[in-house]
């Protein structure tokens, strides 16, 4: 299991319950990294996408205490565990918010991180992979400029994954 998300410069991941920057590169990396694969979200990233509706060419599995109609509803990490477990690994994909992030991180063996050098006025957060002695960067790519901000592409690798 992976995740992925972009961050602002203090990890900040969003606010509003949507996103802080309209970055077209990272939408397109997002959008291409994912497609075809496992996404695991918990109710309020579900709502917060148009129309509230599931990512297309996705499986969507959601992270909820309730049945959420057309996608996977699961009601706790020992259900969603079992649910990914049908995937190869490296096809699921935790891409939020802030309490899935925090939940899960520990599980996945790399996270891609669209660092933004800016201060995105967040509300939610996802944890500091840089001050977490089990996560090492292994590769970036950039900085490139994105919308007017610039961002570096970066991948984590967890040296310590819990399995589940």
């Amino acid at each position: 299991m992976r995740a992925i998300f972009h961050a602002d410069k203090k990890w900040g991941i969003g606010k509003n319950n949507g996103l802080m920057f309209r970055l077209p590169e990272d939408m397109k990396f997002f959008r291409e990294t994912t497609r075809g694969k496992v996404v695991v979200m918990g109710y309020n990233t579900l709502r917060s996408f148009p129309g509230g509706n599931p990512l297309k060419d996705r499986v969507n599995i959601v992270l909820c205490p309730e049945d959420v109609a057309g996608v996977i509803t699961v009601h706790n990490l020992h259900e969603l565990f079992e649910e990914v477990k049908k995937y190869p690994p490296d096809d699921v994909f935790v891409i939020g918010g802030a309490s899935v992030y925090g939940a899960l991180i520990p599980y996945c063996t790399e996270v891609l991180v669209t660092k933004v050098d800016a201060d995105g006025d967040a509300q939610v957060f996802a944890p500091d992979l840089d001050a977490d002695g089990d996560f090492e960067l292994v590769s970036e790519r950039g900085p490139v400029e994105d919308n007017g901000y610039s961002v570096r592409f970066c991948t984590y690798r967890n040296r310590n994954v819990k399995p589940y």
